[in-house]
């Protein structure tokens, strides 16, 4: 298999990370979700409290910020949570050119179809499920109501699109930002991987 870079973007409860986990496990590949916070952290001088608190939320709106999380920043200035979100943004995009420049690697999240858009190895893929099969995962996860799971995913998915929105220009879904779009509840998660893997490999030849 040649040095393929995968962007994996995903629903809320669609099972989105575990399958790019195992995707990366069964192609011998590093594999980046939080981990990449981790990363940009010692690469920017950020704190990974502070990364961890902007991680894939909006920007666009200080008042949709307050209204998604009124406690996420502790700061009172919009100006300052701005640049603050502006800067994080910017390192976890430049951390993303980084790995992906150390060779094949699963990226799950943080816009990474986006920074790597220029790569000529990268292949981009969106996971979704319909909203009762998200609920059912999210509510068994976290032990949640199914209205507690729901809007656990409501609120998720919103930050998430918000996000990718605002700093890709693309939308955040839409099937024409994907090489690929599953729908995870048809399979399981390692049949999803074999699909995946099946796509890699037909592209290839």
């Amino acid at each position: 298999m040649a040095n393929k870079i995968i962007a994996i973007g995903r629903q809320f409860g669609s099972n989105g990370r575990e399958i790019g986990h195992r995707l990366a496990d069964r192609l011998g590949i590093p594999f980046y979700d939080k981990e990449i916070l981790n990363e940009t952290a010692k690469n920017s001088g950020l704190s990974e409290d502070v990364l961890r608190s902007l991680d894939e939320r909006p920007t666009k709106s200080f008042l949709y910020s307050l209204v998604m999380d009124p406690y996420s920043f502790g700061f009172n200035n919009p100006g300052y949570q701005t640049n603050l979100s502006q800067q994080a943004f910017q390192a976890t995009y430049d951390t993303v050119k980084k790995l992906a420049s150390d060779g094949p690697c699963v990226f799950v999240g943080r816009c990474a179809d986006y920074a790597l858009r220029h790569n000529p190895d990268l292949i981009k893929i969106f996971i979704y499920a319909p909203i009762e099969e998200r609920i059912k995962t999210v509510s068994e996860r976290f032990s949640l109501s199914e209205d507690k799971a729901r809007s656990q995913i409501n609120k998720e998915d919103k930050a998430r699109a918000s996000y990718y929105n605002y700093y890709t220009s693309k939308r955040w879904g839409a099937m024409e930002s994907y090489d690929i779009c599953i729908n995870s509840s048809l399979m399981s998660i390692d049949k999803t991987v074999d699909l995946i893997v099946d796509y890699i490999n037909s592209i290839e030849k």
